[in-house]
């Protein structure tokens, strides 16, 4: 290439000199599942559908703070096999992307969003002698209704709430485990 001076303009730099390629510290392959990283994302996807089991074992008395609670446990659970499938099938070699950045994004987002899903199963198992008012109207004629007072968890789903809210907080740890975790490694 001739420079407008005149002479010839030096090639431009190699990128790769001075932009490495990231480092990946998480193994590939089954050796994966023998990394603290691993086993903790194993927990998470035990933990996280044993919440989602126990949520819609209830008849959801609260769609409106309970379907967060399924949103997220479920999300979560397909999106952590997949992630745990990537390092399995050793995909992360093949998808050129900053795996630790990515690692840490991911568990540091689901992290919070179990942290609001505990929360709110803590809600939900706390409400359960609350008195829900049911009216019925058995005779039209002499305008006679009953009203009728029924707590909103019966002890059955009482026990399936509280054990969802444990798990919800186990699984709640799991995350924060795998994001201080997945921080350290990004940050070497």
């Amino acid at each position: 290439m001739i420079s407008s001076r005149g002479g010839a303009m030096p090639p431009p730099p190699n990128a790769t000199a001075y932009y490495p390629p990231p480092r990946i510290t998480l193994p590939s392959g089954l050796e994966i599942l023998r990394t603290y990283s691993g086993a903790f994302i194993c927990l998470e996807i035990l933990f996280g559908a044993l919440v989602w089991i126990l949520v819609s074992a209830t008849h959801v008395p609260l769609p409106l703070l309970q379907g967060w609670v399924m949103f997220v446990s479920v999300t979560a659970c397909f999106t952590s096999i997949s992630f745990l499938c990537v390092f399995l099938f050793s995909y992360r070699e093949r998808i050129a992307i900053d795996w630790n950045r990515l690692d840490f994004i991911y568990h540091a987002g689901v992290f919070v969003c179990y942290f609001g899903t505990f929360l709110l199963q803590a809600a939900t198992t706390s409400l359960h002698s609350h008195p829900v008012k049911y009216t019925v109207n058995f005779d039209t004629t002499r305008n006679i209704t009953t009203t009728s007072f029924e707590k909103l968890l019966s002890e059955h789903e009482y026990n399936l709430s509280i054990a969802a809210a444990i798990f919800a907080f186990a699984t709640t740890v799991c995350y924060g485990c795998s994001t201080t975790l997945a921080l350290r490694r990004w940050k070497l």
